[in-house]
């Protein structure tokens, strides 16, 4: 027999946030999360996305043993702001057993239809910043910091409850070798002198800090006509600035702005942190920061995080002013392979200005979607 229990203080919460370490414990690709930063994401005290979003966390038991997990989600500024009126459900982590996973997934119905909601999708977290989507092709690869990782399972049971396949994504790489700078190096200083542009170098964090509200006003605007995309507003913004922004190399964050210093491109790129992650095995301390410092002073492997370009400025060449910066920093700092993570399969825009580059897609995943 299954029972949920409802996640209502730290000691389930902890529960929650660990049970994938038992999951995966012998699984080589599963990237372990920070587990104080995982306890911090349901916080209501901590994290600002629950000014305008709901979750209520739910643990399966069978004989007293914990067999899965889920996260039951409303994002208001999306069903009121936007009238998509959306059930979300994430951290969805389950045994091999459909009669576990259908009583997770029959818990968000309830809740969904008693919010007179219209339909159901996961895995999703509560924003666009969020990881999103089961592996559904690409299982023999580690996985990134950001992204969530599943035994391959999985796709049995979404399909076996009755879900549909929402969005596609995909996940690709390339060898830094791949980068041929004549592709961009002409054109790069054409369009800085045609469009009186300029790019910003960064050496400290703090030098980034003044310029990181424009850079979310910025990826709101280029990323407003992807589905579903829901804004990050001004108590987001501080937020992900403190949880992010610390772990990113200044010299990879990278800035175009127009003569009036107005900032009209942006791209993030994050040292690879999973091999640092699997060392720590989710703890800070006593010794999981050294793995952190290490990796973002070493890592030969670079994760693009973020790209934008203003609405204005698509289509007319900007990223090469971005490619050309980081192609002098990935030469000086000898990086050796560039992931991209999870981006919409549909998303043709941003696939083209990659496509030089020979990307190979390794990983596909997907959401799921159910009517209520």
């Amino acid at each position: 027999m299954i029972t949920l229990k409802e996640v209502k203080n730290k000691k389930d919460l902890k529960t929650f946030v660990k049970f994938p370490f038992t999951l995966y414990k012998d699984c080589k690709y599963w990237t372990p999360p920070i587990i104080s930063q995982e306890m911090k994401t349901f916080d209501t005290n901590e994290n600002p996305v629950f000014q305008d979003a709901e979750a209520q966390l739910f643990l399966a038991y069978k004989n007293n043993t914990i067999v899965g997990r889920i996260a039951a989600i409303t994002n208001n500024l999306e069903i009121k702001g936007q009238n998509i009126k959306k059930m979300r459900f994430g951290w969805f982590d389950f045994i091999d057993d459909l009669e576990v996973s259908k009583r997770l997934l029959d818990k968000v119905v309830e809740i969904g239809k008693s919010k007179n909601l219209e339909y159901t999708e996961g895995p999703v977290g509560f924003s666009n910043l969020d990881k999103v989507g089961v592996v559904t092709e690409g299982f023999d690869s580690v996985t990134p910091m950001v992204t969530w990782y599943n035994h391959p399972y999985y796709v049995k049971h979404y399909e076996a409850a009755g879900y549909e396949i929402e969005k596609s994504y995909i996940e690709s790489r390339f060898p830094f070798a791949n980068v041929k700078p004549e592709f961009f190096k002409k054109a790069q200083e054409l369009i800085k002198k045609r469009y009186q542009l300029k790019a910003l170098k960064f050496t400290k964090t703090s030098e980034v800090m003044p310029y990181v509200d424009s850079m979310f006003d910025l990826f709101n605007e280029s990323y407003a006509s992807l589905s579903s995309f829901v804004a990050i507003n001004d108590i987001q913004k501080a937020y992900f600035k403190k949880k992010f922004i610390s772990f990113i190399n200044p010299e990879y964050i990278k800035f175009v702005v127009d003569k009036d210093e107005k900032l009209i491109g942006f791209a993030i790129v994050m040292p690879v942190f999973a091999p640092a992650l699997k060392k720590m095995n989710g703890k800070l301390f006593p010794f999981g920061f050294r793995h952190i410092l290490n990796a973002k002073k070493n890592s030969k492997d670079v994760s693009f995080y973020l790209i934008g370009i203003h609405p204005d400025y698509q289509n007319k060449g900007v990223h090469a002013v971005i490619f050309n910066e980081y192609y002098e920093t990935f030469k000086e700092k000898g990086i050796q392979t560039c992931y991209r993570t999870p981006e919409l399969e549909d998303n043709y825009a941003i696939q083209q200005i990659w496509k030089h580059f020979a990307p190979e897609v390794f990983r596909r995943r997907k959401t799921y979607k159910k009517p209520l």
